[in-house]
Formats: structure tokens, sequence, C-alpha cells
């Protein structure tokens, strides 16, 4: 075996000198490292094979609420025949309950546990209940072991006789009384391999730095330098942190997978007709202008044309088709619901699927990119990310889209939420939700929402 210890490792093993193990804060003590040092050191030992390491847990008991109040003020028992004492020894058991000022509850136990322990006895005379006092001047084991808790703040379960483990079992089934803490220690032993590295470490007589005299004077060609461990494992390093909008994106498509909803996905660049017009958003709606959106300079979709519900979008925009609206009343132009545009909203993503797919029912995500030509300024950018779901099915009101969204929101840590009417040109009825940040003392708006027109 290669004599190739670090200098904690050489400090760790001069201290595991005996049989017995030992925890990492005596060797801590012992060696006056670190405790980290100490971690890391053990560590190397174990890959090593040089040392046993063990988890040792422990059992402490201190006292609970009631058990501190039973040792200054006395235990419900104690006080009971206390009580009886000093009326003279007897009294009618309502009248005890009464002075004494425990709720049913409490009395019974109390009774219980004085008459197990000697205390009282309960008699009848004259069609009265009475309860006296039995002669008793020392403390109870309960006390005395309260007693000694309480003065120590804190035993070790071993430390206690065997006696005492049973009067331990009673209190336990005391609500409140005491509390039993395990703590986890590491302990560690040496094995014989590492006492005997340690004098081949010794014998070689290595040095551990390479000072500038031993270059200056050219000593370092007649000592040996401590060599390195090249095939020891290193901490693995993550230089890189998440983004937080990224973690922000992670966080919200976790919610709606936990959810039962399915993530799509659609293309950046769409044709206006997809952006706009299949969702009922006039041609002349100031969203469409340039200052609020990005064309693509001599770019149109030809497939546009070729697509079967062209027709029906033209007369829902023009006169409301078979819908039972009136339309805009303005002459819709194939033209112009050609131009290529950076999708504005995500919106066009699900209407596409759904258009597709006409699923009779479907729970359905997407989060991506959306580009508006915005002022830039702190709250708003060309790009950022939209997240959106639909939910289809049989029966499907607006009451469940205010519950999903409750929900969602509850999940992302909003507690105070609030829906309110607004307007948007593809859903009717439609609103807005918005939130109470505390950490800024405002309403948040959240989403707009609402149920797909027909």
């Amino acid at each position: 075996m290669s004599a190739i210890l670090h200098p904690i490792e050489v400090e760790i093993i001069k201290v595991l000198k005996g049989e017995d193990y030992i925890t990492l804060n005596e060797i801590a003590e012992q060696t006056k490292l670190s405790i980290d040092q100490v971690r890391r050191g053990i560590e190397w030992l174990k890959e090593k094979k040089l040392v046993d390491v063990k988890e040792e847990v422990s059992s402490f008991i201190e006292l609970d609420t009631l058990g501190e109040k039973g040792v200054i003020e006395g235990l419900p028992e104690r006080k009971i025949h206390n009580f009886l004492i000093k009326k003279g020894g007897k009294e009618e058991i309502e009248t005890v309950k009464m002075e004494i000022g425990m709720n049913e509850k409490e009395f019974s136990a109390a009774m219980g546990f004085a008459i197990k322990n000697g205390l009282v006895k309960v008699t009848k005379e004259n069609e009265k209940i009475l309860v006296e006092a039995l002669p008793y001047s020392r403390l109870l084991d309960t006390e005395v072991l309260l007693n000694k808790i309480f003065s120590q703040k804190q035993i070790e379960t071993n430390q206690l006789s065997s006696f005492e483990r049973k009067i331990l079992d009673e209190l336990v089934k005391r609500p409140n009384y005491v509390k039993i803490k395990e703590i986890k220690r590491i302990i560690v032993k040496a094995k014989k391999e590492a006492f005997k590295l340690l004098e081949e470490y010794y014998k070689a007589n290595f040095v551990e730095k390479l000072t500038p005299e031993l270059i200056i004077s050219g000593m370092w060609r007649n000592v040996k330098l401590r060599p390195y461990d090249i095939e020891g494992t290193v901490p693995a390093i993550y230089p890189g942190k998440k983004h937080p909008v990224q973690d922000f994106i992670d966080q919200v498509r976790e919610i709606f997978l936990n959810f039962g909803f399915e993530e799509i996905e659609g293309q950046i660049v769409l044709s206006s007709f997809w952006n706009f017009d299949a969702l009922f958003i006039p041609q002349d709606h100031p969203a469409r202008e340039m200052q609020d959106t990005f064309y693509l300079k001599d770019m149109i979709d030809k497939s546009v044309r070729k697509n079967p519900i062209v027709e029906t979008i033209r007369k829902i925009h023009e006169n409301g088709g078979n819908t039972g609206s009136r339309g805009w009343g303005y002459k819709w132009s194939i033209t112009e619901a050609e131009k290529m545009v950076l999708r504005t909203h995500t919106t066009p993503v699900t209407l596409q699927y759904l258009y597709e797919n006409k699923p009779s029912s479907a729970k359905v995500f997407s989060i991506d990119k959306v580009f508006r030509n915005e002022n830039l300024d702190s709250r708003h950018l060309f790009e950022f990310h939209q997240y959106e779901g639909i939910v289809t099915g049989k029966n499907v009101t607006l009451r469940h889209l205010i519950g999903i969204l409750s929900s969602f929101y509850k999940e992302l840590g909003f507690k105070k939420v609030k829906f309110w009417p607004t307007y948007f040109p593809y859903t009717e009825p439609s609103m807005e939700a918005v939130a109470y940040v505390d950490k800024i003392g405002r309403w948040l708006e959240l989403c707009g929402m609402g149920v797909f027109r027909p």
C-alpha cells in the first residue's frame, strides 16, 4: 500500500489509537481541526478503507411543558392529595373537582393516577361520593424522575435504570410531559492498516510544501515531496446556475403536469391568419399595427388561401356568418391574413392544436416565447415567455376554469386571488385574475382567461 496520506488524515489517524470508536467532535477536539476538516478527512480514509465508520443513535429525554409545570407546581394527582390534606383529609368529589380548577378530562386522569399511586381512595357515605387522602409522605416515582430530568436538563436514556425506564414508559403515555429526542452521531475506528501506513509515512520523511527556499537553494532535488493521490475523488463543482426565469418556467410546467395537463408546442413564426384572424381579432385592431407587432418583411404564407376554414372566418369577420353575431362589418382581406409575424401570444398554438386534433376532451398547456413591439422599460421586453392552458370537454364551465386557476396560483404561493369580468375578442365570458403581493403591497395582474367563442 502506498504511503500517500494527507496531513489531515495523519492527524486523524494519530488520535484513533484506542480500540474504541470515537465521535467526530472528539476527533476535532483532540486534533484541533475544524469539524469540516475532520469530516473531509474521514471520507478520504473511508475511501481508502482505513477506518470503520458507523452511525450511532442516542435517545435523550427532556421535560415538555406539562412536565416542567408538574415539577414547579406539582403533579395533578399531588394537587388533589394536598388539597384533601388541607381540607381535613376528606371531601366530596364534586367539591374537589370545582376547587382544584381542572376540566373533566384532566380531573378524571388525575384521579386515576392518584388512586393508582395510593394517594387517595374513593368512598361513599350517605349517598355522597367522597375522596379521602391516604397517608403518603414520600415522593412518587414519577416525581423523582421528573425532578431528575429537570435538574439535569437532559438525560440519555441508556443512563436510566431498568426501574426508571418503566417509569419513563408511564410518563411517555401522558401527553406533553416528556420529549424524547434522537441524536445521530458518526463514530469512527481506525483499522490496523491505517497505523501501518502511518509508520510508512513517517519513515518516508515527506516534505509537505514546496517552499521558495527549497526552490532557490535547489534543495528540492534532495527531498521527498509528499505525492498527490491523483486517483482520489474530488467534489463535483457546478459553476452554472439556473436562470430565475427558467426556474419559474420549470415550476409552472411541473404544476400543469401535476394537474394532468399535456404540454404542446408550436411555431414561432405564424401567419396573421392564425395569430389574429382565426381568433376574431379584426384586421383594423390596434394590436395588429406595426407599433405592436413584428411583421416579417416581404414574407407571406400562401397556404392560408388553401385552408378550408378561410371562407368561414371571412364571413364571421364581415357579417357574423352563421354564429348569430353581426361580425365586425368590414371587408376582410386575405392579403392581410397572409402576412407573416412573430407570434404575439401562445393562443394560436392552442387554436391550431384544437383545429388539427378536434379532441372531445383535452387538458393541454404551452409555455413558450412571444414577441411584441413594446417600449423597453423595467417591466416590458420585446421578447418574453407566456404560459397558457385549455380544458375542453362536456359540461366544462367558467366555474371549472376559476377553480383550476385558483388551485394553480395557490401552488405558486399566491394566497389572495381575485377574478373580475373583462373583454377579449375571442372569449366570452372573459375574466382577469389578480393577486395581492405582500412584498410590494399591491394587487398584481396575473392572467386573462375565458371560454372560447364557438
